[in-house]
């Protein structure tokens, strides 16, 4: 069974049992038809997941791999904040006439900083500190920018990412404000594994442990019988990444330099509505 498996099953049964409801409380998401979006939540998961074990994808329903990759590579390689330029309609929903969706993620990672060794984003400045100052304890983003907030479509959920060098081993802490735990768990903890394997595969390092750190873990109230349904179906042994070994440039990497073997994965008939 995958590790993945296990740590979903046991956060969203501890949601269940033990979270709280907003049911009494005014909440800005809506459904499509314009009903409040509720949710059960717990406050501070935090989920560790060890790269070297085994990739860590969901078995008992399907993650969207290769989707998973391309709003990665949309947002820290393309520096991206329009849709235009994504592959998947994802972001449609919070996207302006133009494909904009303001000031926010990839925009926040393409802004250039003065340091004393220069002019970087935040996305270069990681793989120069990866390369030339590998003991340091600040290598980090942060995409929470208080200045842009007003001219961001949806503030960044997951929204920092902290690496750690240890010996060989390149460690990472993703911290996520909140967490729609069916819809997009696994997809950001797939992405952030995946950002992991690049970053270390492009500075000589092996790819360690992610851990997940989210304040706000919620289900929301109409994904209660889709969760019980999930939690339900068989599960199976974690597939293999595989990546392009040629590749030792970050900006180099696409969607197809990456490969999931014997991914097996049950599937989940209904669809899983979106609050927005």
């Amino acid at each position: 069974m995958s590790r993945a498996d296990e740590i979903f099953a046991q956060n969203m049964t501890d949601i269940m049992e033990n979270g709280f409801w907003d049911t009494e409380l005014d909440v800005r998401p809506k459904w499509e038809d314009g009903t409040p979006a509720h949710t059960v939540k717990k406050f501070g998961i935090v989920n560790r997941y060890d790269l070297r074990e085994e990739f860590p994808i969901l078995t008992m329903r399907r993650t969207a791999f290769k989707s998973c990759v391309d709003e990665l590579l949309w947002i820290w390689q393309k520096k991206s904040n329009n849709i235009h330029d994504l592959n998947s309609h994802i972001w449609d929903s919070w996207a302006d006439e133009t494909g904009s969706i303001g000031k926010a993620y990839g925009y926040q990672l393409g802004v250039k900083h003065k340091y004393k060794e220069g002019e970087f984003d935040q996305v270069d400045r990681v793989l120069y500190d990866l390369k030339h100052n590998p003991a340091s304890r600040r290598i980090m983003t942060n995409i929470y920018n208080f200045a842009d907030l007003h001219e961001m479509n949806l503030y960044p959920c997951a929204y920092s990412m902290t690496f750690n060098v240890t010996g060989d081993t390149l460690n990472g802490i993703l911290n996520q404000r909140s967490n729609d735990m069916l819809t997009a768990n696994n997809w950001n903890v797939v992405q952030y594994a995946v950002l992991l394997v690049m970053l270390a595969q492009v500075s000589g390092l092996k790819a360690g442990e992610l851990v997940h750190v989210i304040a706000d873990a919620h289900i929301y109230d109409r994904h209660i019988p889709l969760v019980k349904e999930v939690l339900s179906k068989p599960r199976h042994a974690a597939p293999k990444l595989i990546v392009d070994p040629t590749i030792t440039n970050f900006y180099d990497f696409t969607v197809d330099s990456f490969q999931l073997v014997d991914y097996e994965y049950e599937k989940l008939e209904s669809k899983i509505p979106v609050a927005v």
